[in-house]
């Protein structure tokens, strides 16, 4: 009996050090992929509204704030690395540098030529794509904008501006760099309407006179959590993180802290 006893006490310490062994192989292979060079580098879109996507650069400290950052420092606390942002003009920019090694971990809209480029984890939030429009293009409706003569300007390689390209067969759809670019040219009377996410645009819409968002969308778009091709440890963590930031609260009080008050937190396991 005691020689039993001490047999499955053996075993038993066999299989816990073998499962602390293997909980530290995946905790170094996370640390490989996810921040390779000691801290981690969130790639980050920055203009001049936020949304559950788009960063805003601090009137008063020039650096960037919203959903992303704070979304980006709660996983280098959980990973317990520094974090560095690296900012870019839109989401598109951040897709383009995606085999370029200079960020690990990006929150971006999904689309399926994105899918080609980085591995999404899941959604953390769910919004509309759709038009803020001028009060002299007399634009009302969704059918108004894609006619002849309608100026529409996105911002480049963003899942927004591909949709609306898509569906638009008679309007012409300008793209721009970045959106301080497209914002300015709808400010300036050079174009009729500006594609972009419904929460972004209803911050425009207060403070450009006369201007308005349809209530109508064209494209309904998951943002979400992604990382470079071929790093499966790493997809596997920040997917963990983001159905646990869902569940705790953190992507909530991170919508509600930057004025995202309408946002959409994604349900449980959402996928786009």
């Amino acid at each position: 009996m005691v020689m039993r006893q001490v047999i499955f006490a053996t075993l038993g310490l066999l299989v816990s050090g073998s499962s602390a062994v293997v909980a530290q192989e995946k905790s170094a292979a996370v640390l490989r992929e996810l921040a390779p060079t000691g801290k981690l580098r969130v790639g980050i879109a920055v203009g001049p509204s936020g949304s559950a996507m788009w960063a805003t650069k601090d009137p008063a400290s020039g650096q960037p704030r919203g959903t992303t950052i704070e979304l980006g420092t709660a996983l280098a606390k959980k990973l317990g690395v520094p974090v560095e942002f690296v900012v870019h003009a839109s989401s598109g920019e951040v897709i383009k540098a995606a085999d370029g090694g200079t960020w690990d971990v990006t929150f971006v809209p999904v689309d399926e030529d994105r899918k080609k480029i980085v591995d999404f984890g899941p959604n953390y939030s769910l919004g509309e794509s759709t038009y803020l429009v001028s009060a002299a293009s007399n634009i009302k409706t969704m059918a108004d904008v894609d006619k002849p003569g309608v100026r529409i300007v996105g911002v480049d390689n963003t899942t927004t501006i591909r949709a609306s390209r898509r569906i638009t067969k008679n309007a012409t759809v300008t793209g721009t760099k970045g959106l301080d670019e497209a914002i300015q040219l709808f400010r300036e009377g050079k174009v009729d309407a500006v594609a972009l996410g419904r929460d972004s645009l209803e911050d425009f819409a207060k403070q450009i006179p006369g201007s308005h968002v349809l209530k109508e969308h064209f494209w309904a778009v998951g943002t979400a959590i992604a990382v470079p091709k071929g790093k499966p440890a790493a997809l596997a963590y920040v997917s963990e993180f983001i159905e646990q930031a869902k569940a705790d609260g953190t992507v909530k009080r991170a919508f509600d802290a930057n004025g995202l008050k309408n946002a959409t937190v994604a349900p449980p396991g959402s996928r786009s």
